[in-house]
């Protein structure tokens, strides 16, 4: 977004602050904001239901579960804004994870994939995982960028492409395709080891993991040039390239950035899940895109914030955790996950139309 752009949008913002709260906008405002209000009905209704949810326990088990999931949807988030998305980031939280796990198994590890292998430094094995998932994304990148192929096309066949390459993985050590585990200890105390405690119950370290990479997208989306491009082109893609945007290698970078943050949550859920298979990071990608159109990140592109994608996450986590708690069959789950995404986008493009 230019320097003007944001001027005369902070002007318009300023000017709707001023207006009168007449039924219109109040109307408007509740239909903007209608699917954060429900859910935040819906955690009350659970709370008086249950109150468990609200016990330290409890909230520190939807915080971790949030962060977990947390740094997928940031990835995700930036793909949305160019007015694409990213189909493929189940698949890649998938094959990292069991990347991730592989290399860490203990030498004493039952059906030990690597047999022989000496687990490495943890930090090394993040920064291949991290690599893995960034080379995905840019080959996703490049297809949209040089082709000018939607998104959801490309990352569609990404994803069948990578799920083809996490079964062949699975299949090429020595535990015959069975689920890897037997984590070395130096990777489970990396992750799920705690220094801090609230009220007895331990705060997991990936919780601030997760607390870093919010920390470092948005720095990257709101103080860097690359931010304010990705912007700019989510916006207007010929007024980006005509103010000197470079287009292929901003989509490239945009969607490296995105694979980087689904390996980091590969890497998490490698020693949450502890017991990783073909089906970790099954359907990640729902729960980032949910969670996006939740917090603000727009379809029609170039407007999100980071913030936005927290509340999304955590709003998410909350109503799943709740209705877990209150006895809804998880079968119905999925059903809740497609509506919620449906109703998002329906609101989303209201804005959109409204604006227009």
């Amino acid at each position: 977004m230019s320097k003007e752009s944001k001027v005369l949008a902070d002007k318009a913002q300023s000017n709707a602050a001023r207006q009168p709260w007449t039924a219109a906008r109040i109307k408007d405002s509740f239909l903007n904001n209608a699917l954060i209000i429900i859910m935040i009905i819906a955690a009350i209704i659970v709370a008086i239901r249950n109150p468990n949810f609200v016990k330290p326990a409890s909230i520190i088990n939807i915080l971790s579960q949030t962060c977990a999931y947390l740094p997928a949807a940031l990835g995700v988030g930036g793909c949305i804004v160019l007015a694409g998305t990213d189909l493929s980031a189940g698949r890649i939280v998938g094959i990292t994870a069991c990347i991730s796990a592989s290399l860490l198994q203990s030498v004493t590890a039952a059906n030990k994939m690597w047999v022989g292998l000496e687990p490495p430094p943890v930090l090394l094995v993040l920064l291949a995982a991290m690599l893995v998932g960034a080379a995905i994304g840019a080959f996703n990148g490049f297809f949209v960028a040089k082709f000018k192929m939607h998104p959801f096309i490309v990352t569609l066949g990404t994803q069948l492409i990578v799920y083809t390459f996490l079964l062949l993985y699975q299949q090429a050590g020595n535990n015959g395709g069975m689920a890897i585990s037997g984590l070395d200890e130096s990777y489970n105390n990396f992750i799920k080891g705690s220094l801090f405690k609230v009220a007895g119950t331990p705060i997991p370290n990936y919780v601030w993991f997760a607390l870093i990479c919010v920390a470092v997208m948005w720095f990257i989306w709101n103080k860097t040039t690359f931010g304010k491009n990705m912007f700019a082109l989510g916006s207007n893609e010929e007024a980006a390239k005509v103010s000197g945007v470079n287009v292929f290698m901003t989509t490239v970078l945009v969607f490296a950035l995105a694979g980087a943050m689904y390996a980091v949550t590969g890497f998490i859920e490698g020693a949450r899940v502890g017991s990783n298979t073909a089906n970790t990071g099954l359907n990640y990608e729902a729960d980032a895109i949910a969670a996006c159109v939740i917090g603000g990140v727009s379809f029609v592109g170039g407007i999100g914030k980071i913030s936005g994608v927290v509340i999304g996450v955590l709003m998410l986590r909350l109503i799943f955790v709740g209705l877990n708690m209150i006895g809804i069959d998880q079968n119905l789950f999925y059903v809740i996950k497609g509506g919620i995404i449906l109703f998002a986008c329906a609101l989303d493009m209201r804005k959109y139309l409204v604006k227009k």
